[in-house]
Order: C-alpha cells, then sequence, then structure tokens
C-alpha cells in the first residue's frame, strides 16, 4: 500500500496512540483524533498521557518526522480507525455512543473511496447494524463507495509496540473487498499472520477470546473461595492439580479487571442473553470476588482495635498504571467507604491519585497492622517476608 496515502485515528488511548505511532514510523501521514484538547496538546508536543514501554520513543520521533499529528476533529483523509473506548452501562449493556459518535464525525469529511476500520471491541454486527446505517445515512453505499472492516487489537498492556506489530491479527470485512483493502493496510506493519473473515465473525472472535479467558479464571476465583471455606492452601491445591498433564488450572485473585475480560463478556450476554449461561455465571463469579476480599478484610479489621489497613496495588494487573475495571480499586473503595480504620495504599506505577494518598511500601509495612497485596507488581515479590511475619497478611496473589 501507498506510505502516501493520509490515515486519521479517532480515539488516542491504549490502543489509538500505540497503533497511530507505528504506522507514522512505517511512513505514513497519521492524523490523531481525540475529544481531550489536553491530550492532543500532549502529543502535538511529542509527549504522551499513558504509560507504555517504548511508546514515548515512537510519538516524539515521529511528531518530530511530521507524519504524526492531533486534532480534536477527523480531517479528510483516506483511512479511518475508530479506537474509541466501548463500556458497558450500569445494566451490563454496551454503551456504543462514542463508536456512533466517531462514525457520525469521520461522516462530515468522507469521501468515495474510503476505508473505515473498527479497532475498538464491539458487539456482533456493530459494522453492521451500527457503522454501515449511519454511513448510508451520509449518502455513500457501505461496501461500494466506502469500505468497512473490523480488526480487533489483542495485545498485552506493557508490551503492546511490540504486539501490535508480532501477533497474528483477524479482518472482518462488511464484504470481501473491505476486508481485503483492510488487510492490504495492515500488512504495512504486522508481522504475524492476517486472517480474514466477515464482519460478524471477526467481532466474535474478540469476544470469545476474552470470555475463554474469564470463565477460566472464575473457575480459579471459585476454587479460592472454596478453599477458604474448607481451610486449604488455593495455592497448593492449583499446583498438584496441574500435575495432571491435561489440567492447566489459572491462578485466582482479587477479582478481574481491564477493558477487555471485565467487559466483553457481558457483549455476548447481552446479544445471546437465553445462550450464554456459563459465560454470564462466569462473569457473576469474577465480578463477586472483590466484595470477598473485602469481607476478608473485615474480618480482620473487626478484631483490631483503630487498625492501619494497607492496600498494595491500585491496577487491573501487575506492572503497569492501568486502572479501568479493576478490581483493586473496587476494594480500596470499599475499605473506605466502611471506614474500617485508616487506610494506606501503596501503587508504585502512579504518581498521584485523586481518591488515595498513595505511602511509599517500607511506610505502609512499617505502619500498617493489615497488609492486603491486591496486584503482583514486581516491587512487591521483592519484599522481604521476614517483614510480614508480625502482620496480619491477605495474600490474593499467592506471592507472599
Amino acid at each position: 500500500m501507498d506510505s502516501s496515502i493520509k490515515i486519521c485515528v479517532c480515539g488516542l488511548g491504549y490502543i489509538g496512540l500505540p497503533t497511530s505511532a507505528i504506522m507514522a514510523a512505517k511512513g505514513f501521514s497519521v492524523l490523531g483524533v481525540d475529544v481531550n484538547e489536553k491530550v492532543v496538546e500532549t502529543i502535538n508536543n511529542g509527549k504522551i498521557h499513558i504509560a507504555e514501554p517504548d511508546l514515548d520513543l515512537f510519538v516524539k520521533a515521529a511528531v518530530q518526522a511530521g507524519r504524526l499529528s492531533a486534532r480534536t476533529a477527523p480531517e479528510p483523509s483516506d483511512v479511518f480507525i475508530i479506537a474509541v473506548p466501548t463500556p458497558f452501562k450500569n445494566d451490563k449493556k454496551p454503551d456504543m455512543s462514542f463508536v456512533e459518535k466517531a462514525t457520525e464525525s469521520i461522516c462530515k469529511v468522507l469521501q468515495s473511496g474510503n476505508l473505515i476500520i473498527l479497532e475498538s471491541t464491539s458487539p456482533p454486527e456493530t459494522c453492521m447494524n451500527i457503522i454501515s446505517p449511519i454511513v448510508r445515512a451520509a449518502g455513500f453505499v457501505p461496501g461500494k463507495d466506502v469500505f468497512i472492516a473490523h480488526c480487533p487489537e489483542r495485545v498485552l498492556p506493557g508490551q503492546i509496540m511490540r504486539e501490535v506489530v508480532e501477533n497474528d491479527r483477524v479482518i472482518g470485512g462488511i464484504n470481501a473487498e473491505s476486508a481485503q483493502k483492510a488487510k492490504d493496510l495492515y500488512s504495512t506493519f504486522v508481522k504475524g499472520q492476517i486472517h480474514l473473515t466477515d464482519a460478524t465473525t471477526a467481532e466474535m472472535v474478540k469476544l470469545v477470546e476474552n470470555s475463554f479467558r474469564d470463565v477460566n479464571i472464575a473457575f480459579a476465583n471459585e476454587l479460592s473461595i472454596i478453599c477458604d471455606r474448607l481451610g486449604l492452601n488455593v495455592w497448593e491445591l492449583i499446583k498438584l492439580a496441574n500435575l495432571h498433564p491435561r489440567v492447566n488450572i489459572l491462578k485466582p485473585g482479587p477479582g478481574v479487571g481491564g477493558h477487555c475480560i471485565a467487559v466483553d463478556p457481558w457483549f455476548i450476554v447481552d446479544t445471546c442473553p437465553d445462550e450464554a449461561r456459563l459465560i454470564k455465571t462466569a462473569r457473576l463469579v469474577n465480578d463477586a470476588k472483590p466484595g470477598f476480599v473485602f469481607n476478608r478484610i473485615k474480618q480482620a479489621a473487626d478484631r483490631l482495635k483503630d487498625p492501619v489497613i494497607g492496600l498494595f496495588g491500585l491496577s487491573y494487573k501487575q506492572d503497569i498504571d492501568d486502572l479501568r475495571e479493576s478490581p483493586a480499586m473496587e476494594i480500596a473503595r470499599q475499605v473506605k467507604a466502611a471506614k474500617l480504620g485508616r487506610l494506606m495504599v501503596c501503587e508504585p506505577f502512579i504518581k498521584e491519585h485523586a481518591e488515595f494518598e498513595l505511602f511509599e511500601a517500607e511506610n505502609v509495612i512499617k505502619q500498617a497492622d493489615i497488609l492486603v497485596l491486591l496486584v503482583s507488581h514486581q516491587p512487591f515479590k521483592k519484599i522481604d517476608k521476614e517483614l510480614l511475619k508480625p502482620k496480619i497478611v491477605i495474600d490474593t496473589c499467592g506471592i507472599w
């Protein structure tokens, strides 16, 4: 594909910005669009607003080379990539308003022959039933005048810059020509294999991948609750069970967070509520785990007078600063709201937080009566276990 084509990426978050930076590094002219003016200003200054290894180097180089810039609204381009959030509402129904608004903003500058690629994880038939009708209402024939495809991301925070390039990709189009045009673009920077299908199948692939993981995590989390009831060590139990050549039980934790695993299964449940019984049950098990951990903390606090409670970790997984759908955040909020005692929070990957005062790990260990490990950050793994012995320790990750 000709590197002189112009690409517009709507949404400059954990997926949109790395994708923009990598495409710019490949020589494309990339315009990043975000409704947050501060984000736009930050990127135009060659800096980043999210923590991701090597992303700052890519963005700085791309901006200095004049291949990456940011605006608050789309401009005429050859390709439009939608990478906006797709959260769910309080009733667990998908909130597709960001995708709708992004598509509508694109249609203001859309031209015949353009390609629209949805990267945002979305419910089945989003390309067919949300994006295509908006494009059609703007006066274009989807699949003929304007091509539409879905290419879900499948990257691991902390390794995004590598995995965007190396991972296999699934691309689904509303017709074969749409899928092929999207493949032509992604082939310029993706080293992994690219598999073509229809748009709805591609949408389901991402949801199924994360639902599979969610069901397996739910099994481990349910085991941890059963072991607590029976007074067993869940970590030893899983280790012994995994000696079976065909058994591979995952590790339990305080719950499931992040924008993917904690959200995507609900998209399937919403689409097929009567059929997705196992997927829904797994979500309920994992959503209930933070409440179980909170009750353990409360039981410990009730045994002490004016206890100091130390929470280790706020992010949804280890060694990143991402708090989206974090079970650790939910637990911290429950502890704070219950006023069980003085609360000390340690999160080494965040400098400050609006809700919680942050402390260094050594200060928390020294002052707290109850130590609760919520995220298995590398710095927490290095803590001298001798320092933990006089304390009440609640380890949700199995590393202490």
